[in-house]
C-alpha cells in the first residue's frame, strides 16, 4: 500500500528496508502519519518561494510533507548517516528540490549555508531542541535570516516558550522568545503518533520574528539579566539581580521597577529595559 498523494513507499516500509531504528542517543522519535506531517507543513505556508530548513528529518516523513505542500527547496540537516539512502530516494522523487547536509545542526553556520528567504520547519530532536532555538534567537543580526520557525517541542518546553508573566512557566526562555518573536502554540501531538512513543506529549510552536523591537538592547545583556533574575526566582529582584548589577536597587528605581517584585512578575520589555540599563552603566 502506498501513501495517499505521494509516490513513495510508506515510511514503515522505508524504515524496515533501511533498518532505521530510532536512536535514543540522537533524540529520535519518528512520525509516520503523513496526514499529521502535512498538517505541520501547512502551518508554515506559504512554502513556495522559500528555502525550508528541516533539522533532523530522519527517514523523511516531514520532508515529504513539506515537498508535497509546495516547498520550492528543502534543506535537510541530518547527522545520522543511516538515513541518507532514504532521503536520497525522496530527493530523486523531487528533482532539484531537496538537498541534504550531513552535519550536526549545532555546528552549522546558518547564514552562509542558507540562501534566499527561508523558513525553519522541524520535528527537532528533543536533546538539542532548546539549544538550537536559543542559537537561532540570539543571532547578532535582527531581523534574522529566517522569516518563521514552526517547530515541535516537548509540551513542557512549548508552554515555557509561550508563557505569560505571572505564570509558573514564565522564565528565561519565555523572555528570549517573546522579546524577539511573536510566539504561539498551535496544537499538541499525542505521544502515540511517534515511533518509539516518547514519555511526554509534544506541541507545535510557531515563532514569527518581530521586524522591530519595542526596546532596543544587546541580546547578550538580556541573557545575563534573565539568568540572574530567574536563577534565583524566589528572591526579590533587589537580591536576584546582584549577579548582574553592582547596585540593583539603583537601577530598578531609575527604571521605575519595584525592587520587591520577583522575576516572573515583570513584563518581557521590562527585562529589555534592564538589559539596556546594564549596557548604559557599563559605558558610563
Amino acid at each position: 500500500m502506498r501513501e495517499a498523494d505521494d509516490g513513495l513507499p510508506p515510511l514503515r516500509d522505508v524504515i524496515a528496508r533501511f533498518d532505521l531504528g530510532a536512536k535514543k542517543s540522537l533524540g529520535q522519535n519518528f512520525l509516520f502519519d503523513l496526514n499529521l506531517t502535512r498538517r505541520i507543513a501547512r502551518c508554515a505556508e506559504p512554502l513556495e518561494g522559500y528555502t525550508v530548513v528541516e533539522v533532523g528529518p530522519g527517514p523523511g516523513g516531514l520532508t515529504r510533507a513539506l515537498l508535497m505542500q509546495g516547498a520550492s527547496s528543502v534543506v535537510a540537516i541530518e547527522r545520522d548517516e543511516r538515513t541518507l539512502p532514504a532521503l536520497a530516494e525522496i530527493s530523486a522523487a523531487y528533482p532539484g528540490r531537496l538537498s541534504v547536509i550531513a552535519v550536526d545542526a549545532l555546528e552549522m553556520d546558518w547564514t552562509t549555508a542558507i540562501s534566499g528567504p527561508a523558513k525553519i520547519v522541524a520535528n527537532l530532536p528533543y536533546n538539542v531542541a532548546t539549544a538550537l532555538l536559543t542559537g537561532w534567537l540570539t543571532s547578532d543580526a535582527w531581523p534574522p535570516w529566517f522569516s518563521s520557525l514552526t517547530l515541535m517541542f516537548q509540551k513542557e518546553v512549548a508552554e515555557r516558550i509561550v508563557a505569560k508573566p505571572g505564570s509558573r512557566e514564565f522564565g528565561r526562555l519565555s523572555v528570549l522568545c517573546q522579546y524577539r518573536c511573536e510566539a504561539k502554540k498551535l496544537f499538541d501531538v499525542n505521544r502515540s503518533a511517534f515511533t518509539p512513543a516518547p514519555k511526554v506529549t509534544s506541541s507545535i510552536v510557531q515563532l514569527l520574528p518581530r521586524p522591530s523591537l519595542a526596546v532596543a538592547c544587546d541580546i547578550k545583556d538580556l541573557e545575563k539579566v534573565t539568568a540572574a533574575a530567574f536563577g534565583q526566582r524566589r528572591k526579590m529582584l533587589r537580591s536576584s539581580l546582584r549577579a548582574a548589577f553592582d547596585a540593583p536597587d539603583v537601577a530598578l528605581n531609575r527604571l521605575g521597577i519595584d525592587p520587591e517584585l520577583r522575576a516572573e512578575q515583570l513584563r518581557v520589555n521590562d527585562f529589555a529595559r534592564l538589559a539596556a540599563e546594564l549596557a548604559r552603566l557599563r559605558i558610563s
